[in-house]
């Protein structure tokens, strides 16, 4: 199957809010007012998220997101209704997942969109939504902001995967409604968004059963569902609505979460050029020439609140906040605009001491609600910057000021430069570069695999980890850190512009499929978890099934469904 331009992303002029239309660029800053597929409301302590998708409101024209599907856009909605429920309504503790159409809850991703979108835009669409359901499950395990799926009709594929990253389901039990991922014998693909993991993972069905239950087309119903552990509680339409009111209050009572008022997530402040994009507090600047984004982050200039009663009344201006939803967004703009950009380079600019302050309330003030929810925003940040297809580098030099959260990215990058002394030629030369790692690099911002990047850079070498741990609080110069094993390379100023551009250049050089294979080889190690699982065995198999011809040749079932034909399959195993 030929795969279409990434241009045809913008080719949906209905007014959808994820597409600028004057760029051709996707964006992903949206609000409830201009939500076309999602209602939210808040009666606190309860909150309905009640998903009406609109036929016409995809991000393209070539295709109608019928009967509850979903394509981007409608997950780009859903991102930012979990992201203010968690910011913006601290008094909500139970959230209520459900349809909004009669008898069906969702049916999964938009066939027509998955057969007729780039490989490229298919594997980008199943991370973002494999990371907003994570953002789900984050929120119920670390914030007290319970989910529910009150799934009042089909829930099919991607739509029973929606349901399963809510922490219970209640079915309805109405002889008609199902639940299945039927990707399997109907695409010749696997459930996109982490659906065989979390069966097995989460809701610890047996395998046999769930081998039996992913080959089934029309899925499970009713008292089979609850038996097989593939929901938890089913209900006639009668009392349906009482059962899901009844648990939603009980988990609402549990919850911890504060009843004040909560903070308002304006739109970002956001400038796009050809080559650049630029924020308040995060740059980026593109070098198409060597396939480099570079990224920079820039220290608060202003004092930055101390306790969380401070951080609350400040609320997004407060850098620690800003700079997170601003790095997060530059990560998801390269991710979808920027394909063909395969090397992200970390820099930052500023006074450590700066970032050290801005970054102490959510270590100081961890019963603080905004001061836990900013720490798990920069956790999640930084798990979106692990996962994502590109190669990292960190330039530590003179001015810099990777301390503590933003030490992290050092952290993170597959290679790491820091200048040896300083600008020599200078008639002033600057201080020379020092990097610092605070308590935050201790545990604030857990990896995918639950460990720190710290314990993930060391693993197996725990005298090498404690010894780097014990170096928390001081400013280490190159041949400090190169010494603490912190980063990878540390030329003079003789050298540094030369070892950069090879740098750059050998890795725009090389086959970015093999880099992408390679670094995530590489970047987690240790215990398996089902985050783990789910992007790297999902993403890696699912990588390769969406390009083999059972599933998009001209024959295969991705082509050819809703055509009456049946697929045609290669039928040796690989």
């Amino acid at each position: 199957m030929s795969e279409p331009p990434e241009v045809a992303l913008a080719l949906n002029t209905g007014g959808t809010q994820t597409t600028d239309l004057m760029s051709g660029r996707l964006d992903f800053d949206t609000d409830p007012s201009r939500y076309r597929h999602w209602s939210l409301d808040v009666e606190a302590p309860v909150a309905t998220l009640r998903l009406a998708v609109d036929p016409d409101g995809g991000l393209r024209d070539d295709y109608q997101l019928k009967t509850n599907s979903y394509d981007l856009s409608v997950d780009i909605e859903l991102h930012d209704a979990v992201q203010r429920l968690r910011f913006e309504h601290p008094e909500v503790g139970a959230v209520v997942v459900t349809g909004g159409l009669d008898k069906i809850f969702c049916a999964g991703a938009n066939i027509q969109m998955l057969a007729n979108s780039s490989h490229i835009h298919k594997v980008n669409f199943c991370k973002f939504t494999n990371e907003t359901r994570n953002s789900i499950e984050d929120a119920t395990e670390n914030s007290g902001q319970s989910y529910i799926a009150a799934v009042n009709g089909t829930a099919a594929g991607g739509g029973y995967e929606l349901a399963l990253a809510c922490d219970e389901i209640v079915l309805v039990d109405d002889k008609a409604s199902s639940v299945s991922l039927p990707e399997v014998p109907l695409l010749a693909v696997l459930p996109g968004t982490g659906g065989l993991t979390r069966i097995v993972e989460k809701r610890h069905v047996r395998r046999d059963l769930a081998d039996a239950f992913s080959t089934r087309a029309e899925g499970v119903r009713g008292t089979t569902a609850l038996e097989w552990r593939l929901v938890d509680h089913i209900a006639p339409p009668s009392t349906f609505d009482e059962v899901v009111a009844s648990l939603v209050a009980q988990r609402a009572a549990e919850s911890e979460r504060p009843s004040g008022p909560g903070i308002d997530l304006t739109p970002l402040n956001k400038s796009v050029l050809d080559n650049a994009v630029t924020y308040s507090t995060v740059q980026v600047s593109i070098d198409r020439s060597v396939g480099a984004a570079t990224i920079t982050i820039a220290s608060p200039t202003e004092q930055q609140p101390s306790t969380g009663e401070e951080l609350a009344a400040i609320g997004e201006e407060a850098w620690i906040i800003r700079a997170a939803r601003e790095l997060d967004d530059a990560v998801l703009d390269l991710r979808f605009n920027e394909p063909e950009i395969g090397t992200w380079v970390f820099k930052t600019t500023g006074n450590h001491a700066d970032v050290r302050a801005a970054e102490e309330v959510i270590e100081t003030d961890t019963d603080h609600w905004l001061a836990r929810e900013t720490r798990l925003l920069w956790a999640r940040t930084f798990e979106r910057v692990d996962v994502s297809a590109r190669s990292l580098i960190a330039i530590v030099g003179p001015g810099s000021c990777f301390t503590g959260t933003l030490a992290e990215l050092v952290l993170a990058s597959d290679r790491s430069f820091m200048l040896t002394g300083t600008w020599e030629e200078d008639d002033v030369p600057p201080p020379p570069a020092v990097l610092r790692l605070t308590p935050a690099n201790l545990g604030s911002y857990p990896m995918a695999n639950g460990l720190t990047r710290l314990a993930t850079r060391f693993w197996g070498r725990d005298d090498v980890l404690r010894a780097a741990e014990a170096l928390v609080g001081f400013d280490l110069d190159a041949g400090a850190a190169i010494a603490a094993e912190l980063v990878t390379f540390g030329p003079d100023d003789l050298d540094w512009d030369d070892e950069l551009r090879i740098a750059l250049e050998e890795r725009n050089s090389f086959s970015p499929d093999a880099l992408t294979g390679m670094e995530a080889n590489y970047r987690f190690v240790g215990p398996e978890t089902m985050k783990t699982k789910i992007f790297a065995r999902l993403s890696a198999w699912q990588n390769w099934i969406f390009q083999r011809p059972n599933a998009v040749g001209p024959e295969g079932a991705l082509t050819r469904f809703g055509t009456g034909s049946r697929p045609a399959y290669d039928r040796r195993r690989v």
